[in-house]
């Protein structure tokens, strides 16, 4: 293997700072601040004033600040949080806290309804969420993981990694937000223009645009290239639904971004992120929604995303209010009048008992009771499943999913609701086999759903993220002839199949393999070329063509910029960590492990591999250490426990 390859992604790399992604470049207008565009703008100003966007993060004042900070005490789990104000300054003391009690100040507010949250800076430039929010509707405190009782040492406590704001939130509840941490001391120097989801956060920096609007130069004398007519760096068009969805994507969606914070306005979503796909713990086995995977993923596997629909089909974009009320913001195209902007719409009247079956006016018969059932994050926050899905409680009965019928009707049985469906909808085409079929059984380690994963990843019926969701779930089987077999597919139209596809060549023979990840470095999107780095790691003596150095090159570049600019995560020096394992360069491996314990010390698994590491390179008074530094952490795991034995006798 080419020799620069296998030192591509030690931890020292991101020690020392290779990369430094930032937000801006000589190649862009500077950003002006949303200030700058109401006086042209007045109308969707004055909308996007009262939205949750413009509301998405704010500095603390009395107009903001809606939770009662007049010495209002809160307790939880025996741990008691004290809020207060002091000459118009927030502070929460707080016992749930490492070296506790403590008082820290309030240094923002997120977001309006139905909760707000408050920011507090636990040290110099790192922001934290508290657990402890505010409930608009009933005017009170409350936990948002009420049944949780983490200590302040674990990675998911609202003082730690996973909750920091930094890393975790700031990109989306901000404009041209840049997180700048610095792995030496493990500081963040964090900037953004503007707190809030403002006007430039989805139409790009708009320099350039007010310069044009006031008479400015001419659009070909402008030095930055690629700018719409009206000099922005990204235009919103009737002809292109892809955009609009693309850069509402960008936040509303679980995803991992390559970049240190906002992408460009318009930058295409696979290059600046990875969408998470369907799988367990985020999604059930048929695709709804489960975790909080916010709207992308599931508005991708939905026949509205198929016919052309877009956000700003049912939402206004400045306001982010529906565009109707109840039924009505359906009945706009699902009607007996349709709409000419989709023409394969069957004309009907949907909004009547002879579709629905339940009285009109009441919850039974809103379209989004049956067709985008909610589910409860945060606490309090109901949030919709944009998939659209017809319920199936046949499919209920065969796995276990739930459905829109029987989430009504708790006291009744899905064998009750799939008999009522029949008995209405006889001879429906919306029964028998679904993917969700096939999921459940390879979630579950079907030997035999392997054949069957392939058939729907092939059949281009299928939305674009259940073909590749089955390929990931493939990618489990470890087949060489499954593998082989899907290798068809690294030439498909959509990019997260074809990533998928890529990540299914490490079963095939090497030659074989290198050709097709070769082949990959020049693909068009970076979530493609990412997959193609991890690929190369793999191949071990293999030499690559000459042609394709440069490309692995830029390539491996690509993957370890998207690495340094999630410096913070522990996921990525787990993932740092294992290709050190694959390259054989085991210090680099141990310090990536070391990092990923202090960012979380409940990951066992990288406990585990220090352990083992150091085990294997016969260092047994620190791998003796470390196991009692794993077991403090995480006492009595079974795990921990069992390395004991690996130790050698005395």
């Amino acid at each position: 293997m080419i020799e620069f390859l296998r030192l591509c992604l030690c931890f020292s790399f991101l020690l020392a700072g290779a990369f430094s992604a930032t937000a801006q470049t000589a190649t862009q207008p500077d950003y002006v601040g949303s200030a700058a565009c109401i006086g042209c703008h007045e109308t969707e100003a004055a909308a996007w004033q009262k939205s949750h966007h413009a509301k998405a993060w704010m500095e603390p004042s009395e107009a903001t600040v809606d939770g009662d900070f007049g010495d209002a005490e809160f307790t939880h789990k025996g741990r008691t949080t004290r809020f207060f104000e002091e000459d118009g300054t927030y502070f929460v003391e707080t016992e749930d806290i490492a070296d506790a009690p403590k008082v820290l100040k309030v240094v923002g507010v997120g977001g309006i309804y139905p909760l707000q949250q408050y920011l507090i800076e636990t040290e110099p430039g790192r922001m934290q969420s508290l657990d402890v929010a505010w409930d608009q509707q009933k005017k009170t405190w409350y936990h948002i993981y009420e049944d949780q009782e983490l200590k302040p040492e674990d990675g998911f406590h609202w003082s730690r990694s996973y909750k920091n704001w930094n890393g975790r939130c700031a990109e989306c509840h901000a404009t041209g937000f840049e997180k700048n941490y610095d792995i030496r001391d493990r500081q963040y120097h964090s900037t953004q223009v503007e707190v809030g989801v403002g006007c430039e956060a989805c139409h790009g920096p708009g320099d350039a645009h007010v310069a044009w609007a006031n008479g400015g130069t001419a659009k070909s004398e402008s030095p930055f290239p690629g700018l719409t007519n009206a000099r922005l760096v990204i235009g919103f068009s009737k002809d292109s639904a892809e955009t609009e969805i693309q850069q509402c994507a960008g936040c509303h969606s679980r995803r991992e971004p390559y970049e240190d914070g906002n992408p460009l306005p318009g930058t295409p979503y696979h290059d600046a992120y990875r969408l998470a796909l369907l799988r367990q713990g985020l999604y059930h086995a048929d695709g709804q929604i489960l975790d909080e995977v916010y709207v992308y993923g599931s508005f991708l596997q939905s026949k509205m995303y198929e016919e052309g629909v877009r956000c700003s089909n049912c939402h206004d974009v400045h306001s982010g209010v529906l565009k109707a009320d109840g039924n009505a913001v359906c009945t706009q195209c699902h009607s007996l009048a349709g709409n000419a902007d989709f023409p394969t719409l069957v004309l009907k009247n949907y909004d009547n008992p002879t579709h629905h079956f339940h009285e009109p006016d009441t919850d039974g018969a809103q379209c989004v009771s049956c067709h985008m059932i909610d589910r409860t994050y945060m606490g309090i926050d109901d949030r919709r499943d944009h998939s659209y899905r017809i319920p199936r409680p046949d499919l209920s009965v065969r796995i276990g999913t739930p459905n829109a019928c029987t989430d009504c009707h708790e006291d009744q049985t899905a064998e009750w609701a799939a008999k009522e469906l029949e008995d209405w909808f006889p001879g429906s085409p919306h029964r028998g086999q679904h993917f969700g079929d096939t999921f459940h059984a390879a979630r579950n380690g079907s030997p035999g759903a392997g054949k069957d994963l392939l058939e729907i990843a092939r059949h281009e019926t299928f939305p674009t993220i259940i073909r590749a969701s089955a390929l990931d779930l493939l990618s489990g089987y470890r087949d060489q002839g499954l593998s082989e077999a899907a290798a068809s597919l690294l030439s498909d139209d959509s990019p997260i199949v074809r990533a998928a596809a890529l990540k299914l060549q490490e079963t095939v023979p090497d030659q074989q393999r290198v050709d097709r990840v070769v082949a990959a470095l020049e693909d068009p999107t970076k979530t493609v070329r990412i997959e193609a780095a991890r690929q190369l790691l793999g191949l071990r003596g293999i030499r690559l063509p000459e042609t394709a150095v440069a490309n692995a090159q830029r390539v491996s570049n690509e993957w370890q910029s998207s690495l340094a600019a999630k410096a913070d995560f522990p996921e990525t020096h787990m993932a740092i960590g294992g290709a050190s394992l694959t390259m054989r360069n085991w210090q680099a491996a141990i310090a990536a492990f070391k990092e990923v314990t202090i960012l979380d010390p409940q990951l066992v698994q990288a406990w585990v591999f220090i352990v083992r590491l150091q085990l294997g390179l016969q260092d047994f008074a620190s791998a003796q250490t470390t196991l009692q530094k794993a077991l403090s952490a995480n006492p009595g795991t079974p795990e921990l426990l069992a390395l004991k034995d690996q130790f050698p006798r005395r």
